[in-house]
């Protein structure tokens, strides 16, 4: 666990560092425009959490860690920093989750503090006197999981892009059209389901199937990272 901790705070070090002054100002400018602009023009309507709030939700995470997470071995590769790091007697999995949780806690934080923020916002804007907040309480729950798994996916395809190629650009490119491709076949595959299928279904419970697809394909693509991240490969390449 040690292990794992080194990395994290390498990792935490290197993304604020390395990005200089923009990699501190962008997170506040994402939490500001999901928090307080966003908000502020759709009102009390934000905490019902509707689909395109949703949306919002899911793809600021995922905007983010896209950005960052081709520097996971391929920024190294290019730093020339990646030898040093196959040198130490950090255990490959200690690396490979150091920078998953590391991308995924910093994308899934500004997901929460933007929904926290947003809600304080709408009562000081909207509020009659009354507290309000996101309900029913289920789907902003719903609404922290499904942000934090799309995080997980995102970092664990970023990875296993990151592997392959040699810059940071390129992950970032595979990313970009792997993520058009998902989604064109996620609407061609719902579009091809039979509408008795789903039209039961509440919206609460449409958001549970997607969590549980979500929680399996976060799974087997994590373990694939780990399978994957072998340090006597990556010194051969």
């Amino acid at each position: 666990m040690s292990d794992i901790w080194t990395m994290i705070w390498k990792e935490s070090k290197d993304l604020i560092f390395q990005g200089g002054r923009a990699q501190l100002i962008r997170p506040l400018i994402v939490v500001g425009i999901m928090g307080v602009a966003l908000p502020y023009r759709t009102g009390l309507r934000w905490l019902e959490l509707s689909l395109p709030v949703m949306l919002v939700v899911v793809l600021v995470p995922f905007q983010y860690i896209v950005s960052i997470i081709g520097d996971a071995i391929a920024g190294e590769r290019e730093r020339h920093t990646l030898e040093t790091l196959l040198a130490t007697r950090i255990p490959d999995r200690a690396i490979l989750l150091g920078k998953v949780i590391v991308a995924v806690g910093y994308a899934w934080g500004m997901a929460l503090a933007g929904l926290l923020l947003a809600s304080v916002v709408v009562n000081l804007s909207y509020g009659n006197g009354s507290l309000a907040f996101y309900h029913p309480l289920e789907l902003f729950l719903e609404a922290l999981a499904l942000s934090f798994l799309v995080s997980l996916l995102t970092a664990s395809a970023g990875v296993l892009v990151s592997l392959r190629v040699a810059t940071v650009r390129q992950a970032q490119q595979f990313l970009i059209i792997g993520t058009i491709v998902l989604i064109l076949g996620g609407v061609l595959a719902v579009s091809l389901l039979p509408t008795d299928l789903y039209s039961s279904l509440s919206y609460s419970q449409i958001l549970l199937v997607v969590i549980a697809v979500l929680a399996i394909l976060d799974a087997v693509l994590l373990g694939l990272s780990l399978v994957s991240f072998q340090r006597s490969r990556l010194i051969l390449s």
